[in-house]
Parts: C-alpha cells; sequence; structure tokens
C-alpha cells in the first residue's frame, strides 16, 4: 500500500514503533540481496553523491530514504573504503530537516578543502502550497566523520528565465578557482547546465548557461559531472524526456554524455561531438565521477532508475549502486572499465577455466554455475547465426546474452530472468558491436560480466559498450549455458565464484 505524504515525509525517528524492526525482518529474508554491491540497510538508495577520496579512504554517499521503497524525505547516507572493493556502512552523513532541507537533502558532490570534506548538495524545501523552493546547501565534514551543516543556503536563489527544477550541484577546482555545474530546467521546459563560480564555496557567482548545440534536449538535465581528462572535455547528465530512436534511448530516463573541447569557462562555450549513452542495460541513472589519488577517473551509478516499480520493493529495500569503472577516452567514445581493484574478490581463487568448440548446441561445463561471480569469456573463430551465453538459469528461468551474426547486434534478454518487472522496465535491450579490424577477422567478442544475487553487469569487447541490469531469479537459478546456433564458435571461459556455495 503506497504512503501518504506526511507518512513519505517523516524523519527516521519519527517510524511508528517497531516499523523499522519489521523492515529489518522483511530484509533478512529477501533472496535478492547483493553480495558486493552497496545497498541500503533498509528502504530506498538512489543517486550516489559525494563521490571523493578524503583522509585515505574513498568516500561515497548515496540518497537514502529509510522508512519504505518509494522517493520519500531523502537523507545522505555515508559508506567508506579504502579499496573501492569493500565498503563499510559509517551511518547518516547529512540529516533532513532544517529550514533549506526541510523536504529532504537531494544530491550533491564533495571536494576537499583546508582539511575538511565540503559537501555541496540541493535542499529541497516545500511551502504550504507544495511548490518546490530548492536551495544549494554546504555541510562540512570533519577527519572524524562529523558533519556540520553551514547556516545559511551557498546559492539561495534560482536565476531568472528557471523553474524550480534546479539541482545537483557538482564541483571542481580549476586553479584556485572553484566551478560548479547544477541541472536545471528552462522556462520552455527544456533542460540545462548552469555555470557557477566561487572562490571559497561560499559565495557563488552565476555565469549563466554552458552553451552546448542541443537546446532542445529533453525536459530535465539532471545530476551533471563535469570532467576533463586526457585533454578534452566531459559533460556527462541525465536528461529526462528523450523519445526512444532506433536501439537508443529506451529506459524511461537516460545517461549519458558529450565530449569535446575543454570547456571554456569566461565564454561558457562547449564544443563537442553528439551525445552517446553511458550504459546499453534497463537500470542505469545519475552517475557521479571522482579523480582519484593517482589519477584515474572514477564512476558510479545508481543500478535504478526513478518512477518504477521492482520486485524488492515488497521486501522492505530498493536498489543498489553499480561497480567503480575506470574511466579513459577513445575517439569520441568513454570507455567503462571495472577498476583493476575489483580482481581482489577473486581473493587466491585461480579461476576455473574451460575452453570447447561449440557447434550448433548449448553446453554447459563443470564448475561453472553461481549466484554471485564474475565470470570472462571470449568467443571466437564464429560463423554460427548466434552465440552466446545463459546465466542464473534453471529449466524456468534465465537471462540471456547473445550476438547476433546476421545483423550485428549484441543482445540482452531478461524476458525470463525472475520475478516480472512491469513492462516500463523493459525485457530487451541491444546494441550495434563495433569491433576492431584485426577483430572483426574472427568476429571476437569479449564479456567480462559481474553476476550478483539481483544484478548483471556486462562489460563488452574491454568496456567499449556495457549493459547494466537488475534481474529476479530464484536462488535455485544458478546454471550457466554457453551456445552456438547456426554455425560454431569457439568459447574461452573462466569464473571466480564471490559466494560460499
Amino acid at each position: 500500500m503506497k504512503m501518504t505524504r506526511e507518512q513519505l515525509y517523516r524523519r527516521i525517528e519519527q517510524a511508528e514503533p517497531g516499523e523499522i524492526a519489521k523492515l529489518e525482518a522483511q530484509i533478512a529474508t529477501c533472496s535478492w540481496r547483493q553480495s558486493y554491491h552497496i545497498q541500503p540497510v533498509t528502504g530506498l538508495l538512489n543517486d550516489p553523491n559525494g563521490f571523493s577520496y578524503y583522509q585515505g579512504y574513498y568516500h561515497l554517499f548515496y540518497q537514502w530514504f529509510p522508512l519504505g521503497t518509494e522517493h520519500g524525505l531523502k537523507y545522505w547516507y555515508h559508506t567508506r573504503s579504502n579499496n573501492l572493493v569493500n565498503w563499510e556502512n559509517v551511518g547518516i552523513a547529512i540529516e533532513p530537516g532544517g529550514p533549506y532541507d526541510s523536504h529532504g537533502a537531494y544530491s550533491g558532490s564533495a571536494i576537499e578543502k583546508d582539511g575538511k570534506l565540503n559537501l555541496i548538495y540541493t535542499g529541497n524545501t516545500r511551502d504550504k502550497n507544495w511548490i518546490r523552493h530548492p536551495y544549494q546547501c554546504l555541510a562540512i565534514m570533519d577527519e572524524e566523520n562529523v558533519v556540520t551543516k553551514f547556516e545559511h543556503p551557498v546559492i539561495s536563489d534560482v536565476p531568472a528565465g528557471y523553474t524550480e527544477h534546479f539541482r545537483d550541484p557538482k564541483v571542481w577546482q580549476h586553479d584556485d578557482v572553484y566551478y560548479c555545474v547544477i541541472g536545471a530546467q528552462r522556462m520552455d521546459e527544456t533542460g540545462c547546465t548552469m555555470l557557477y563560480r566561487s572562490a571559497d564555496l561560499k559565495h557563488w557567482q552565476f555565469l549563466g548557461e554552458i552553451m552546448t548545440t542541443l537546446p532542445s534536449f529533453g525536459y530535465m538535465w539532471e545530476c551533471p559531472d563535469y570532467l576533463e581528462m586526457e585533454g578534452q572535455g566531459v559533460l556527462i547528465f541525465s536528461p529526462q524526456g528523450i523519445q526512444p530512436e532506433a536501439e537508443r534511448y529506451h529506459n524511461i530516463y537516460q545517461s549519458g554524455y558529450l565530449i569535446g573541447e575543454p570547456l571554456d569557462l569566461e565564454s561558457r562555450e562547449f564544443k563537442h561531438g553528439k551525445f552517446h549513452e553511458l550504459d546499453r542495460g534497463f537500470d542505469f541513472y545519475a552517475p557521479q565521477t571522482m579523480h582519484s589519488p593517482d589519477g584515474r577517473r572514477i564512476l558510479v551509478a545508481w543500478m535504478g532508475l526513478p518512477d518504477l516499480a521492482y520486485p524488492t520493493d515488497d521486501s522492505g529495500w530498493a536498489h543498489c549502486l553499480t561497480l567503480p569503472r575506470q574511466l579513459s577516452i577513445q575517439g569520441d567514445k568513454l570507455i567503462q572499465q571495472p577498476v583493476p581493484e575489483m580482481a581482489q574478490l577473486r581473493g587466491e581463487q585461480q579461476g576455473i577455466q574451460a575452453q570447447s568448440t561449440i557447434n550448433n548446441e548449448s553446453r554447459s561445463f563443470a564448475g561453472f554455475h553461481g549466484i554471485a561471480y564474475e565470470l570472462e569469456c571470449e568467443i571466437s573463430q564464429n560463423d554460427a547465426n548466434l552465440v552466446g551465453i545463459e546465466f542464473r538459469a534453471s529449466d524456468t528461468e534465465k537471462t540471456i546474452v547473445q550476438y547476433n551474426q546476421l545483423d550485428r547486434k549484441l543482445i540482452l534478454d531478461r524476458s525470463h530472468s525472475g520475478a516480472a518487472l512491469s513492462e516500463a522496465n523493459g525485457t530487451i535491450r541491444s546494441c550495434s558491436l563495433d569491433v576492431d579490424s584485426e577483430a572483426e577477422v574472427h568476429n571476437v567478442i569479449k564479456l567480462r560480466m559481474f553476476v550478483d544475487s539481483s544484478s548483471v553487469e556486462i562489460f563488452v569487447n574491454d568496456g567499449q559498450e556495457v549493459f547494466t541490469s537488475r534481474i529476479f531469479p530464484s536462488r535455485d537459478s544458478a546454471g550457466i549455458q554457453f551456445f552456438a546456433h547456426g554455425g560454431k564458435a569457439d568459447f574461452k571461459m573462466v569464473i571466480w565464484k564471490y559466494e560460499m556455495e
């Protein structure tokens, strides 16, 4: 049963007696709890926030509604890790309820200054007529993880010509100056990104819109993130209101990027190429990046989407975050690969290996099964019409990743993955697969899959494409089958188990 508005905007201490214990009991019996992904202790997780490195730890916060799986009063919940693999729950970082975040501490970012971690976020407020009034707020975290809110908003007003949809500040430093991008909506209900400048993170000057060649691309741009790498500028954002187009834009909302010349901070002009989606799967939104101490650019996203129901809702929790991904640029594309640290999950395992020529059949191999694992598969010498892998499979359930040679498309099919999702969530995603000239001779397809209790992240051809998706099979669906239909193909594969079985 849906919560009332009053129930949705309760603080955690206003929970009914036994309410949180009931949620915890529900969650404890849920077979879809993840083994190695960040997930909420109770309730709903959404956007990653404040991704940063401070005092020897990677810090990652996320939007959190603790009392249910709807989007209610949002907190910032704090996790940290010294290796990007094993995450420790620290607890609540930013509590809503003040005059400038009375209806939620919404998304934002973090930057270190003067030995403290500065958290800059959107404070959501509503007046008695339920009209939204956003503020950009500052909170400061010390070495003991104690967070203190700055007394006043650092940006109090929405600039003239823009609606109340004005949120998600992402801050960076250039020379001795701080800059910030904010997602916004013009009065004509088109999305854009705003640029601000500050000397001290407390006083901000509005510079204007970032000038792109997309004047009418969706009705709102959420979670903007500007970064520079390999001599180029990259603007990542999540546009809402994009219509499907061939094999693109089939999720309810999108996330993607523009690559071009570095942003001109004076004219605000950004000369860029075409918009690319970051992920080809079903469940990926609100990505945020950080610059690691060793110079890498690392991305994490919400493995979910707004305004959709998921099967874990009935178990008192919803959503998780993706694995951290290391970014690089090839041509006009961002390449995403799991951070090398993920190999630590393998422990001392050498991995179970197999290789075989599969000819017009499906085959299983000893040791290839599981619920949470990493699987690498290389398919070559391929003259089959269709090659691929069925995983989290049983007699009644399976998720399929396959390459169709005839139309040169990679396809992810979750139509039989387990608990059904609503039609709006979708069951098939595909993309044309670009392969380099050497690979094209042999039709080499490399798949690196991170499978967990209720998700899969598939990195294709060393990160040229990624498919991120939630799936909800039973615990009994642990089989893996490799197949080639309409011809033969050579398979080489290795699996590392991430669980006690």
